[in-house]
């Protein structure tokens, strides 16, 4: 093993063969470190392989979800035409969506995944929904559109698994019903929505990958240097026998390379593993079949080629502050400290990148652009909670001093090393920082969409109907189908009329009374014959008549001399005027939209009004205010995210738990003389819980406030009010709390072994 006779590339080869050889074969020490590498590598590259499957698998949803839209409308009916008309729907807590369908001749196309053309009343299903038609607790869903399922819809047909669609063959589908469609093919983009993705969803998303990765890289970068004294001391002994120093760091990189191939492999296998149960988590909106999460190429082959390239620079890193002789190994002394000028420069840049973006967002402003600046500004922010908690938690633990045998001998333990600990914390301090912002946003948009509607709900839910028909006609239907729906108390209709589009001022009214306008604005009193004006009528003079064109029959009312004007809930959708049936002084308008009024105590009054509605117009929307103020995509956000949050939080604690133990083993003789000269096993426990606590504190604490500064800025850039989330950072912090505690108490049985009697024992 002459150091002096081997160059170049064959000897690095040769050194790090050494080291791998030395990894497993270095008795039942070597084996265990080799597998806490592993184990810890292999963690984060399930996380790292999920994220980078992300991808794929909205592409694959989406690419079916285009395939079932309907293709080009075409004019003339024929023998291979379809009419089709969109219906949305809920049973409880899920969207149950589908499509009423009238084929015109024999040749009419099939919906991807469905394979026989629909008669009246035929009805195909999704496996989901129909496993819930056929179960007692889709009782109340099968009465809603009485069609008998004839087959159930492919996989080629479904975003996901768990989706609850449906189509339907209808005979209530014509050409003038408001929406239908006549197609000869399915598969465009007709009907998607247009414009780009909301800014709130786009902080949201893209901060979410930014909580949810940066952790894990830390995390990474830690578990491979688990058991670095005990290699340390085995590089000694390499020393002894022949070997000059940059020989020793390349077998310490051999070593680490060989934890960083086994973590690969074992996360691999973790990852197929974790796909096949992570769509049992989501819920059925975000399902998707497990051939969907698939890593994108390029994004795996990332992923394999930096951890390995991580792993060996972090050992080469760590090894920088050592200096391994033949009889020993020496850290280079005295105490570091750490400088403090530079730690803030990444959250300064950070700052400097988010902002331009603090006037606020639109949804033209998103692209590629916004999306890596937005990504770089949060990553920095938080990579500077990172690089700023050494150096706090080596200042604070410098001053501390005095108290118990279990305080200083956690302080002590600290102002000698506080690397170890901070190691660990790190990845716990961003995580917080990151989902306390995220859960700042979250927060913030679901407490501005609940701005928009009354405090004081006088009705629970809206139907919007899309045919009103006249007061004799289909109108009086719907008042007398919702009123003898089982469960409601009341309804309100509310006519939207708007003056011509072609007129010099155009003006939008509701046409409502008082208790159906208070929904909709806080008005002081009200009476029928009042009027109010909003803030687009405000200025319009007194006198000014508008004409109203409600289906061909002009409707004229003048602007009287005093009209109020008064705040409207929504800052989306306003109208210049509210006006009571008596102001308009002419018979009731038809009304476009419904309120409705029912006991929500009672879970089964909302499905009892959806059944009645679907009776009268399959297509008619109902939508409860509880909806609107939670927002359903805003909800399945914040359960993806309670989700991604206790994967990392599992993580970091059983990284935490890996730290502890590996410290714990590597004292084994110091405690053993502690509780041999009379320690008790109380102080030892209380100093390793100590020893997690402080730096968990401390992390804590500046956690809370670059998540809370995080927060503030993301929302100003999402064009949403500013505010702290309380509840967010309680439940974070409490959950750090319950971790320390675990993490404590699970290491405390080695604790007690370690500190026996054989433990003084050396050979």
């Amino acid at each position: 093993m002459s150091a002096g006779t081997r160059r170049g590339a064959s000897a690095w080869l040769d050194d790090l063969a050494l080291g791998v050889r030395l990894s497993v074969a270095g008795g039942r020490s070597g084996w265990a470190r080799l597998a806490l590498i592993s184990v810890g590598v292999g963690l984060g590259v399930v996380m790292l392989l999920t994220a980078a499957a992300l991808p794929s698998l909205a592409t694959a949803r989406s690419d079916r979800e285009a395939a079932r839209l309907p293709g080009p409308e075409v004019s003339a009916p024929g023998p291979d035409t379809l009419l089709t008309v969109e219906v949305e729907s809920r049973y409880r807590e899920t969207d149950v969506n589908g499509w009423l369908v009238r084929p015109e001749g024999e040749r009419a196309p099939l919906p991807p995944g469905v394979d026989r053309r629909l008669a009246p009343g035929e009805m195909v299903a999704s496996p989901a929904l129909a496993e819930l038609l056929d179960s007692p607790d889709g009782a109340l869903l099968r009465e809603r559109w009485g069609g008998r399922v004839v087959g159930t819809i492919g996989a080629e047909g479904l975003a996901g698994p768990g989706e609850r669609l449906f189509y339907l063959g209808s005979e209530q589908v014509d050409e003038e019903t408001l929406g239908a469609r006549r197609i000869d093919s399915y598969g465009g983009d007709g009907l998607r929505e247009s414009g780009g993705v909301p800014p709130v969803l786009l902080v949201l998303g893209v901060l979410g990958l930014v909580v949810l990765l940066l952790p894990v890289m830390i995390f990474v970068t830690t578990a491979v240097r688990f058991g670095s004294e005990a290699r340390d001391r085995q590089l000694a002994a390499i020393r002894l026998v022949g070997a000059d120093s940059a020989m020793t760091r390349r077998v310490a990189a051999g070593e680490s390379l060989i934890g960083a191939m086994l973590g690969l492999a074992l996360g691999a296998l973790g990852f197929l593993a974790a796909r096949r149960v992570a769509d049992d988590l989501l819920p059925p909106e975000f399902s998707f079949f497990t051939a969907d999460m698939r890593p994108v190429p390029g994004l795996a082959l990332l992923v394999v080629v930096l951890v390995p390239t991580a792993s060996v620079l972090v050992t080469l890193s760590a090894l920088r502050r050592v200096v391994i002789e033949p009889l020993g190994v020496v850290r280079r002394g005295g105490e570091r400290h750490r400088r403090f000028w530079w730690r803030p420069l990444p959250s300064l840049v950070g700052l400097a990148l988010l902002a331009p973006l603090l006037g606020g967002l639109s949804e033209q402003t998103g692209g590629l652009l916004v999306e890596l600046q937005l990504a770089a500004g949060a990553t920095l922010l938080l990579v500077g909670v990172a690089l700023l908690l050494p150096w706090l938690v080596q200042a604070t633990v410098r001053r501390l001093g005095g108290g118990g045998v279990a305080w200083q001998l956690a302080v002590r333990r600290l102002q000698l090393d506080s690397d170890t600990a901070v190691r660990a914390v790190s990845g716990i301090a961003v995580s917080v920082a990151g989902v306390i912002a995220v859960q700042g946003v979250l927060g913030a948009a679901q407490t501005q969409s609940a701005s928009d509607l009354s405090p004081d709900d006088d009705f629970q839910a809206v139907v919007y109907v899309y045919e009103p028909g006249t007061p004799d006609g289909p109108a009086r239907t719907w008042a007398e189908a919702l009123a003898a729906a089982t469960g409601i108390r009341a309804t309100s209709g509310m006519a939207d009329l708007g003056t011509a589009p072609d007129a010099a001022q155009v003006h939008r009214v509701y046409v409502a009374d008082c208790a159906a306008l208070r929904q909709y604005a806080e008005l002081p009193s009200c009476a029928d014959g009042d009027s109010f004006a909003g803030p687009g009528g405000a200025s319009t003079a007194a006198g000014t008549t508008l004409t109203f064109d409600d289906d061909g029959t002009p409707i004229r009312w003048t602007v009287p001399a005093e009209v109020p004007t008064v705040r409207q809930y929504s800052t989306l959708v306003v109208a210049d005027f509210l006006l009571t049936p008596g102001a308009l002084q002419v018979p009731p308008v038809n009304p476009g939209t419904v309120l409705v009024a029912y006991d929500p105590a009672d879970r089964n009054a909302v499905e009892h009004l959806r059944n009645a509605v679907a009776r009268v117009d399959p297509t008619a929307v109902v939508q409860t205010f509880e909806e609107r103020r939670t927002s359903s995509v805003l909800a399945g956000y914040q359960q993806a995210l309670q989700i991604g949050a206790a994967v990392l939080l599992l993580v970091i604690g059983a990284s935490m738990l890996v730290n502890i133990l590996e410290q714990l083993r590597e004292r084994r003789r110091p405690l053993a003389v502690l509780s041999a000269f009379g320690a008790r096993r109380r102080s030892l426990s209380g100093s390793v819980l100590l020893q997690v606590a402080i730096p968990v504190t401390l992390g804590m604490l500046l956690a809370v406030v670059s998540g809370s500064a995080v927060a503030a800025l993301l929302q100003s850039a999402a064009g949403i009010d500013v505010g702290v989330n309380w509840a967010a950072i309680a439940g974070v912090s409490g959950t750090a709390a319950v971790l320390v505690l675990a993490v404590t108490a699970a290491s405390l049985p080695l604790l007690w072994r370690l500190t026996r009697a054989e433990g003084l024992r050396s050979e």
